[in-house]
């Protein structure tokens, strides 16, 4: 296949024009926002691993200047320039944040004696480069206090670049997270890692070349780091509303917003500042409620009631509104403003959901129809950078409705490469139907050329033409789109067809991040990798007695699943296994052969045969599986 980047087709160049005519560009507040406040610029803005690898090159994007080319849609371009604006900058006195430094900001917030570090980014190695940017303009102040605002990767996997373990053992450094938030970040990276990972590949464009044919930015940061993964566990839990904590002089206030953008979140407010943290439930794009890369759905009805509680609590004494990402908003009726209209937006598209939805309408239907009111549409930061309107509102009908949409003929119906090969031969053979393909290609119909080459391509992977024209049409999609990450996701197939599969850059199911697996996240771990149909007829029992806690489990594998249960035995099990948490979870590193089990330091007593039966029936997930081809 030809692997050079296409142009712009007609049809997309006339659709960025009219885009341009009709938002309101000549709109500066928030470029005059994201540059408010710099103190000074990363140069260079690259960091390298131990490894000498680069983790982070913000110098990528150099390239967002002037007017945007057609090959990209101009509101998106708009987005992405702001984001990429890079370094330090002053909030007020006394609160800081580094951006362009990862895909989400990092917060400093001045103490008495120290300094409090607010969602320390993905990586250690971006957020060490942050800090000290900090420190080289600030002051060596020592860090005192970590504040997780959520449960999301980009929030705390850099924790041991701005502090260590020894230091929160200490109790030199607090670490301050809502309740749940352990829980939910581990699971999150770990039971369906695998492919929320490869997923999240194609959602922040990690294969493309950045450029104005390839990667701009996913609308919420610029794309994701691939450094080192970490996890401290918090030694302060917030689990209420109203709740008020210190922290090196620094006083708190917290709001608890659980089930919004996250499963554990918080908000911060700080009185001696009048400044609100809002995590990421308030910032410049419409976000998603069920992001790309897969996730449980987000409930935009207590993400709306959530910031008219924040605007209740909040709204009278606060002067400037910063977040997890994007830049700040200041002045009081200004910061109100904004979280009325991000209230308003995620409660319009569910309570109109929910309407449509009792008239019969299925979510494709209500994502192809329901608009946004004028005055949430023509406010840049309702705008679908990251979420989109399409797909939340499809989301929404999942989150009450399921996948079924009541039409007997979508029950059982073919998967695609079955259905592919009866769509190619009902219309004739995949040649005829990579030409009407083109003809609907040529008409600007994208999204029906790419259902239809889909089917050709998932019927006969190998008909090169159809891959050809496929890939061309992901492009073409991937030019207009206006929200980033369907932007990445589309040129990331343009990128699988053309090129091959790229794995998954981004690995957060670290050792970091498994360490911290309770027994029982751990047994659900390993029963997920069960090869059901190759274990169907194996029967075996492990006992697991944890020393430093005083625990025993039974597991049993029967019927193709693993069970375990904590309630006395009667019988003695195939095998025992005898160790402490912390090395009974390093066995998801080292595995279950006897040199990964003396590896981890657990003892074995019984018959090891029984383990050596159970690896084999582990069927662990691949990070490489295809996506748009079968």
């Amino acid at each position: 296949m030809n692997p050079t980047p296409k142009g712009a087709q007609p049809s997309i160049s006339r659709q960025q024009t009219e885009m341009r005519d009709r938002l309101p560009f000549s709109d500066s507040q928030d470029c005059e926002d994201a540059r408010r406040g710099l103190i000074a610029r990363r140069t260079p803005n690259a960091v390298l691993g131990a490894d000498g690898a680069v983790v982070w090159d913000n110098d990528t994007y150099s390239f967002l200047a002037g007017e945007a080319p057609d090959t990209v849609n101009p509101s998106l371009w708009r987005q992405s320039r702001l984001v990429a604006e890079q370094g330090l900058f002053e909030v007020v006195d006394g609160i800081y944040q580094v951006r362009g430094l990862d895909l989400s900001n990092i917060t400093f917030i001045e103490g008495t004696t120290g300094v409090l570090v607010i969602d320390p980014l993905i990586s250690t190695e971006t957020a060490a480069a942050a800090l000290a940017l900090y420190r080289e303009h600030r002051g060596e102040r020592p860090v005192t206090g970590v504040l997780y605002t959520h449960s999301h990767v980009d929030h705390f996997g850099g924790v041991k670049g701005v502090t260590t373990q020894e230091d929160v053992d200490a109790g030199r450094c607090s670490v301050i997270a809502p309740e749940g938030f352990t829980e939910h970040a581990v699971a999150e990276n770990v039971y369906a890692g695998t492919a929320m990972g490869r997923r999240a590949a194609y959602m922040y464009g990690a294969a493309l070349t950045r450029g104005p044919q390839g990667a701009v930015g996913a609308g919420l940061g610029q794309t994701t780091s691939t450094g080192t993964v970490t996890l401290i566990p918090p030694t302060l839990t917030i689990t209420e509303t109203g709740q008020e904590e210190v922290v090196d002089g620094i006083r708190m206030v917290f709001q608890m917003a659980p089930n919004t953008e996250a499963p554990a979140e918080v908000l911060i407010h700080f009185p001696d500042f009048r400044a609100l943290c809002t995590a990421e439930d308030a910032t410049h794009t419409l976000h998603n409620l069920l992001t790309l890369r897969g996730a449980v759905v987000r409930d935009p009805h207590a993400w709306s009631h959530a910031l008219s509680e924040t605007i209740d609590l909040f709204g009278e004494t606060t002067d400037v509104a910063f977040a997890s990402h994007h830049w700040p908003t200041w002045g009081r009726e200004r910061v109100v403003d904004f979280l009325s209209v991000q209230r308003d937006l995620y409660g319009y598209l569910h309570d109109q959901s929910l309407r449509l939805i009792n008239k019969g309408w299925t979510g494709i239907e209500i994502a192809e129809h329901l608009k946004l009111p004028p005055a949430l549409e023509n406010a840049w930061n309702t705008h679908g950078y990251y979420g989109s309107v399409s797909h939340n509102l499809k989301a929404i009908y999942q989150r009450y409705m399921g996948w079924f949409d009541g039409n007997p003929a979508h029950l059982w119906q073919h998967p695609p490469v079955e259905a592919g090969k009866r769509y190619v031969r009902f219309m004739g053979g995949a040649d005829a139907v990579v030409a009407k393909a083109r003809d609907s290609f040529e008409a600007g119909d994208y999204r029906w050329a790419a259902e239809v080459l889909s089917h050709v391509v998932f019927a006969q992977p190998d008909h090169t033409a159809a891959r050809e024209l496929l890939a061309d049409t992901f492009e073409q999609l991937g030019y207009g789109a206006e929200n980033g990450t369907w932007r990445n996701f589309y040129l990331s197939g343009t990128t699988e067809l053309r090129h091959g599969r790229f794995g998954t850059p981004t690995v957060t199911a670290s050792p970091d991040i498994v360490a911290h697996l309770t027994p029982t996240m751990l047994f659900d771990a390993i029963a997920i990798q069960i090869d059901g149909p190759k274990a169907w007829d194996e029967k075996l029992t492990v006992d697991v007695r944890l020393t430093d806690t005083d625990e025993r489990y039974r597991l049993t594998l029967s019927n193709g699943v693993l069970s375990y249960s904590r309630a006395a035995q009667k019988t003695a099990a195939d095998v025992t296994l005898t160790s402490t948490v912390h090395a009974l979870s390093e066995l998801t590193v080292t595995g279950l052969t006897p040199a990964g089990l003396d590896r981890a330091g657990v003892q074995v007593e019984g018959d090891v045969s029984a383990l050596r039966r159970l690896t084999a029936v582990l069927d662990p997930g691949d990070p490489d599986f295809p996506i748009v081809t079968p």
